[in-house]
């Protein structure tokens, strides 16, 4: 199982270190590898805020890959309205 985790690094309320949004469940023989793409939308960002909207704020995000929580890489990147 290759997982997606999301991760706000600056917001208006607190929100998960590692928020789960994403994995894909693949079968892999001894010795062969895939490649597994995720497609990470402003959806994919959204959470509630203090007054209950459904929005998503602008600023850096990590995104992690990993087959479990624990042994994830990760890259850094800056999204914007």
């Amino acid at each position: 199982v290759v997982q997606l985790y999301i991760r706000d690094l600056v917001g208006k309320v607190v929100r998960p270190v590692k928020e789960l949004k994403g994995f894909h469940k693949i079968f892999l023989k001894k010795g062969e590898s895939k490649t597994i793409s995720f497609n990470i939308t402003p959806e994919d960002l959204k959470f509630y805020d203090d007054e209950l909207n459904f929005d998503w704020e602008s600023g850096e995000f990590d995104i992690m890959i990993g087959t479990n929580s624990a042994q994830v890489q990760t890259k850094r990147v800056n999204w914007e309205k």
